[in-house]
Formats: C-alpha cells, structure tokens, sequence
C-alpha cells in the first residue's frame, strides 16, 4: 500500500498574464488541490546556451523569444526541483488548461520516484503510437503509456528529481522549442511516458508566443544541414523504436509462459 507523498503543483504564467490567472484560479476555485503560480521567464536564462545556426540545422528554424521564456520556464523549474527537498515531485501545468482536480490530486498522491517513473505527461497535443505499459494505473480508470512519436506540448506533466537531472542535462544547449526536446527519448533516455484518459485539456485561447515563431521558416527553403540532420534523426528515432518493441514483445512472451 503506497503513503501519500509530497507534490507540488506550479502553474507557468507570465506574471503580466492577469486574465489568464484570474481564469485559472476560477477553475481551481473548488482547491481541491494547492497550487502556485511560477512566474514565467520572458528570454533566455544564463544557465542555457543558445546558437541559432545549431537550431537552424537541428530544427531547421531558429526560435522567437516567446519560445526561448518557455524553455527557460521550464529548465529552471527542473533546477527548483533539484534543491527542494520538501517534495517528492512536482507537477507542472500551464495556465491555459481546465483541469480534473479530483484525479489530479490522485495523480499527485502517487510515489512516481519510487516506482521510476521520472517524467509523466498528462497531455498531448498530436496523435502518437504508444505501448500500453500499465491498465489500471492509479485508479481502474488510467492507463500508464509509453510514447514512442514526437507528441508534443507542455500544458502538463509530472516530474521527479530523477527527471528533472536528466532534463538538466541534456537540454542545456537550445537547439528547438522544449516539448520537441522533451519528446527525443531516444536521445536523452528518459521514457516518454503518458497517462490516458487525460486528465486535463487545453482550453481553446491564444498562444501567449503566437504563431509568428513559424514565419521564420515561412517560404523559406529547409536548409540542407537541416534535411541531412531530419535522415539521421529519424534513423536513429526508428532503431531505438524497433529495440523497444523487440524488449516489449519478448518481455509479453515471458510473462505469456
């Protein structure tokens, strides 16, 4: 039998975003889960490092600034994670969903650490294929996934400090938006893994960066470092995908005996 443990929930906003806090909090006004405000980063942190040529050949665009606050949101979320002692993980959502509180607080009861389960989305915004790692998880009702496709997003997840070190690590240098560099698994080896049904959606307002972050690539032509760079990517997304369906299919044999 699990004990409660120690969840923190923060919700990224920028401190400027009055309407959109006043609109969060209206949903949460049942509390039935506290939650904090972190105030959103509107440019680059110095803990990171940014090149727009290595975007413009990795992401085949380099990124608006919008982009760059929501990276360094996050990065320095991950390194509040790591000196906090007072919890066991955090969850992590933006200001423009509507949650499920009740089930959020069902998920933020949850010993993830202690099952190594370090980094849990709890929304996607594009369709991906998934293996079923768990039925029944939490409640009879969730089902633990494993993303093996780009899916895209930031509007929830839960994290640990496990993850948050990972992350730390491998996402130091800026190369493309932070849900694409989150969603590289096979690159960073940290599981993208999902619960289902969600237990959040996005709500249906503006993005506070806008869709002007893909006129850079407009009618532009991809760079030709950028297309070498999507073959070898897509290469090696497609061996790391076909030794985990191997792993998973002999480890359902087994478990068949």
């Amino acid at each position: 039998m699990h004990t409660a443990t120690r969840a923190r929930v923060l919700v990224v906003s920028l401190q400027a975003a009055l309407d959109r806090r006043e609109r969060f909090v209206a949903r949460a006004s049942e509390n039935i889960l506290p939650f904090e405000f972190f105030d959103a980063c509107d440019g680059l942190i110095p803990a990171l490092s940014y090149e727009p040529s290595v975007a413009l050949k990795e992401h085949g665009r380099t990124l608006q600034a919008g982009e760059l606050g929501c990276y360094s949101s996050h990065y320095s979320i991950w390194q509040q994670l790591l000196s906090d002692k007072e919890y066991d993980h955090y969850i992590v959502l933006e200001d423009d969903i509507i949650a499920d509180w009740r089930r959020l607080k069902q998920i933020a009861q949850f010993p993830f650490a202690a099952d190594g389960l370090h980094y849990v989305r709890l929304y996607h915004k594009s369709p991906a294929r998934f293996i079923v790692l768990k039925k029944r998880f939490i409640n009879r009702d969730l089902k633990l996934i494993r993303l093996l496709d780009s899916a895209y997003g930031t509007q929830g997840y839960v994290i640990t400090r496990e993850g948050a070190r990972a992350f730390l690590k491998s996402c130091r240098q800026v190369r493309r938006p932070i849900d694409d560099e989150m969603d590289r698994w096979w690159a960073h080896g940290v599981p993208n893994l999902a619960l289902f049904p969600f237990p959040l959606l996005e709500e249906a307002v503006g993005s506070e960066i806008g869709a002007a972050r893909f006129d850079a690539c407009g009618a532009k032509t991809t760079p030709v470092s950028h297309q070498a760079f999507r073959k070898r990517e897509r290469a090696a997304r497609r061996l790391a995908t076909y030794g985990l369906l191997l792993r998973d299919l002999a480890a359902r044999l087994v478990l068949n005996r």
